[in-house]
């Protein structure tokens, strides 16, 4: 099939992804000499590439992911003249990379993630003057990076995630000035304070992780600061605070994490607050909520979670709030129906909730209203038809509550209503007859 296409000139783009029994390409194939993009993602029974591969001058893209019995790539590959993006994300037995790779200055991406058996990198990729993405994630036997690397002055994007073997940075990557996102999940060197130009620093996973360096109050470009999975981490330093530019700030699944510092208000432009499975996180500041920027709060999984401050009311800008999960939380404030720019809270999981309190009926941009497995829910707001702007609710699972109320027939913007183990089906057909707007009914009777 293949030799056939060579007769199809001038082929610009050749996509053979997946195909798995293909176990070399044929003789004829420097005849597609006007190709630019090829995929060959999943031909996993190549074992290596033929050398007519390299007349392939017209060629900008060459994806090889997934080429897992890749040992080597050939020399000859260097004669791609236009060659601009190579992709050998989980070439699993590909060991090395030759040197004359280092002589695409026009490559501006290259690919690794995955390449377990990857050891070392040559020192001469620092003469890929254009490069301006360079993805190592899970190339887990690299044990160092050369300091050439450093010399890589357009690289924006850097990714280390799940380099396992990587105890350390040379601290000459400083100089890396275009960097504007950096993956770690090895280590966090005192020295990348002076890498001003970044504005993502992506630590998730980093399981080693106990604090956050004192100089990361230099960082005062960052905007972004991921730090999921720092199960060692156990406290946000103070100097956090001083980082007024940051926008985004993810700590989900650090288990070790108890409290948040006072002077977390200081972020006054954060938007993004992630709280998500902090399961030994027990209180929340007061100061939290002088965060006027805030937009989203995610306390999901927050086990061990046992109340909400009141002012938490005064977030003003607050968007979408997830409580879901937070077991040990028994009730919810009345001041949360100060929050007048809600469209979206989460209670599924809030086995302790009895009643809402009344006041829920206040938050008029509600649209969705999550409080599925609320097993000890008894009742819902009197008021409730005045969420006028609901759409969405998820009652599903709640086991103790027998009826609803008239008023919610009155929800005219109700389209999805999830009643899965409502009891009470004749009550039920009553209730709901006059939803118009229903588009969706999720039932399960039990």
């Amino acid at each position: 099939m293949l030799s056939e296409l060579i007769n199809h000139s001038p082929l610009k783009i050749l996509d053979l992804s997946g195909y798995s029994s293909l176990i070399s390409l044929p003789n004829e194939f420097e005849s597609f000499s006007s190709l630019t993009i090829f995929h060959l993602s999943g031909c996993s029974s190549i074992t290596r590439l033929r050398n007519e591969l390299p007349n392939l001058s017209s060629l900008t893209i060459l994806d090889l992911s997934g080429f897992s019995n890749l040992i080597s790539l050939p020399n000859e590959l260097t004669s791609l003249s236009s060659f601009e993006e190579l992709d050998l994300s989980g070439c699993l037995s590909l060991t090395s990379l030759p040197n004359e790779l280092t002589n695409h200055t026009s490559l501006t991406t290259l690919i690794l993630s995955g390449c377990s058996s990857l050891t070392s990198l040559p020192n001469e990729l620092a003469n890929l003057t254009s490069l301006t993405i360079l993805i190592l994630s899970g190339c887990s036997s690299l044990t160092s990076l050369v300091n050439e690397l450093a010399n890589l002055s357009s690289l924006t994007r850097f990714s280390l995630r799940g380099c396992s073997s990587l105890k350390s940075l040379p601290n000459e990557l400083t100089n890396l000035s275009s960097l504007r996102i950096l993956d770690l999940s090895c280590c966090l060197p005192n020295e990348l304070a002076n890498l001003s130009s970044l504005t993502i620093l992506d630590m998730s996973g980093y399981s080693r992780l106990t604090s956050l360096s004192n100089k990361l109050e230099n960082f005062s470009s960052y905007t972004t600061i991921y730090l999921s999975g720092c199960s060692s981490l156990t406290s946000l330093r103070n100097e956090l605070a001083n980082l007024s530019s940051w926008t985004i700030l993810d700590v989900s699944s650090c288990s070790g994490l108890t409290s948040l510092p006072n002077e977390l208000v200081n972020l006054s432009s954060l938007t993004i607050l992630i709280l998500h499975g902090c399961s030994s996180l027990i209180s929340l500041p007061n100061e939290l909520a002088k965060l006027s920027s805030l937009t989203i709060l995610n306390l999901s999984g927050c086990l061990n979670l046992t109340s909400l401050p009141n002012e938490l009311a005064n977030l003003s800008s607050l968007v979408v709030l997830d409580l879901s999960d937070c077991s040990s939380l028994t009730s919810l404030p009345n001041e949360l129906a100060n929050l007048s720019s809600l469209t979206s809270l989460n209670l599924s999981g809030f086995s302790s909730l009895t009643s809402f309190p009344k006041e829920l009926a206040n938050l008029s941009s509600l649209t969705t209203l999550i409080s599925s497995g609320c097993s000890s829910l008894i009742s819902l707001p009197i008021k409730m038809a005045n969420l006028s702007s609901l759409a969405r609710l998820d009652l599903s699972s709640c086991l103790s509550l027998t009826s609803l109320l008239n008023e919610l027939a009155n929800l005219s913007s109700l389209t999805i209503l999830d009643l899965s183990s409502y009891s009470s089906l004749t009550c039920l057909l009553i209730e709901l007859e006059n939803l118009l707007s229903l588009t969706m009914v999720e039932l399960s009777i039990i």
